[in-house]
């Protein structure tokens, strides 16, 4: 399909206090815009979005290559639809804007689409950055793909409504959550193949791991918790409860040091600060309306979220625990990744 590629577009940047939580600390964010079909690029340092690309309809996961070279971004024809949304009342879905976009992060140009399966909703990359793992939402199949000539390598079949999919930082496994079988598979990164399926709570939406890879958070947004695993043994050594009102725990980003595990928790409006010694939250930021997307910077001093209907992306500090700037997006805005 013809993508055509638009001038820059740099947004407005609304201030919250006095220090720019993002002074000093160098690297790009980049947030997909589920409604508007773009990805904003917005610059730490300077809290300010350099430039706003044109991708496809509906873009939410995304990744870098290994080498930060490349951006790997899922789109779907799919129309948008919340749980419990009557399918047959929406309009039909046009599979041809299904696909992988690939965004050169030099240039800032949309390279290509490639195939990916249906209903593409994340992605994760292997570490060679050979191959990559697709969620096809609609399926309930994960696709694994060839990242040069997007040639598929092998598809799994998984629980409905697989989103979540991410990769163990050993590069040994790729996890999937199922949101309708409120578990997680587990594939074998170099097979590829399923080799285990994790019960976990209803509704699990994402992974993080610890940076060792012996622990995986995965929060059950129904039931407002988190369920720590055992990756060696793929058990449930512990459900953290996040206690209060709407707190749909979501996507989660992890400090370099594996001490603290920062999780967004939707309608809840917060980002829930996790202790992962004691599995206890220890805290919680007021960030904007349904947070979503989550990334922390390189040097853990700041956390940045994807508020979906105010458009916008909270930048907190860690230290102070309090968002010092958010900075608008387009419509939106779903994933969030920090690349240095």
């Amino acid at each position: 399909m013809k993508r055509i590629l638009y001038g820059v577009m740099v947004s407005a940047v609304l201030a919250i206090g006095c220090t720019p939580a993002g002074q000093g600390t160098a690297g790009r964010v980049y947030v997909t815009n589920e409604r508007s079909g773009d990805l904003s690029v917005i610059d730490v340092s300077t809290q300010r979005v350099l430039t706003t690309i044109p991708l496809g309809k509906r873009p939410r996961g995304l990744r870098a290559s290994p080498d930060h070279s490349l951006l790997y971004v899922a789109l779907s024809g799919s129309p948008i639809a919340g749980p419990g949304v009557d399918e047959d009342t929406l309009p039909p879905a046009d599979k041809k804007a299904d696909g992988i976009g690939v965004v050169d992060l030099k240039s800032h140009r949309l390279l290509r689409v490639m195939p990916s399966g249906s209903d593409p909703e994340q992605v994760a990359v292997s570490l060679d950055g050979k191959t990559l793992f697709i969620a096809n939402e609609d399926d309930a199949k994960i696709s694994a793909i060839d990242a040069v000539s997007g040639k598929l390598i092998a598809e799994m079949e998984v629980g409905g409504e697989p989103e979540g999919v991410n990769l163990r930082p050993d590069g040994k496994e790729v996890w999937v959550t199922s949101e309708n079988d409120g578990a997680v598979f587990v594939i074998n990164a170099a097979k590829p193949e399923v080799v285990q399926k994790i019960p976990v709570g209803h509704r699990p939406r994402s992974t993080t791991f610890s940076p060792d890879s012996a622990r995986a958070y995965v929060p059950a947004e129904n039931d407002g918790t988190v369920s720590v695993i055992d990756t060696a043994t793929y058990t449930v050594v512990a459900t953290i409860t996040l206690s209060g009102t709407d707190q749909r725990p979501m996507g989660g980003a992890i400090s370099s040091d594996g001490k603290f595990l920062y999780m967004t928790t939707g309608r809840g409006k917060t980002v829930a600060i996790i202790d992962t010694a004691t599995n206890t939250r220890v805290g919680s930021v007021e960030v904007g309306p349904r947070p979503w997307g989550v990334a922390i910077s390189q040097d853990d001093k700041t956390v940045f979220t994807a508020n979906g209907p105010s458009n916008d992306v909270s930048f907190v500090d860690v230290q102070s625990r309090s968002v010092k700037a958010r900075v608008k997006v387009g419509d939106g805005p779903w994933g969030a990744l920090f690349v240095p």
